[in-house]
């Protein structure tokens, strides 16, 4: 990912939680990229919900739907035991955190602002 910023592990659950409240009301997009089976997408411009860091369970937890009678359930991936973290900081379309697990799989996880019914 061009002009990212790599979290210290320190970070990772304030910096993950101002994410959730930055992008709130936008749509995301999951995809895991695995060097073993290749690049697959577990959501295309859902709800997002939530983005956190556990500490106890050593976990990255993405939470999407939920919200609305359209999307009542929220759906979660999970990374355990990941081993870095990193976010687009500017210069790109849309912001993007890369989840980086033991095995160097990467899931990607994309935000797409909604755009307004006015188009404002």
């Amino acid at each position: 990912m061009a002009d990212t910023l790599t979290l210290d592990r320190g970070d990772w659950r304030t910096v993950l939680d101002e994410v959730t409240a930055a992008h709130s009301g936008d749509l995301v997009t999951i995809e895991v990229l695995d060097p073993s089976i290749g690049h697959q997408y577990e959501a295309e411009r859902l709800p997002f919900s939530y983005l956190a860091y556990d500490p106890k369970d050593d976990v990255v937890i993405v939470g999407v739907g939920g919200q609305s009678p359209r999307y009542p359930v929220v759906l979660r991936h999970m990374v355990p035991h990941p081993k870095e973290i990193d976010v687009s900081t500017q210069n790109v379309p849309e912001v993007t955190v890369r989840v980086v697990d033991p095995e160097d799989s990467a899931t990607l996880i994309t935000f797409f602002p909604v755009e307004s019914p006015t188009g404002s």
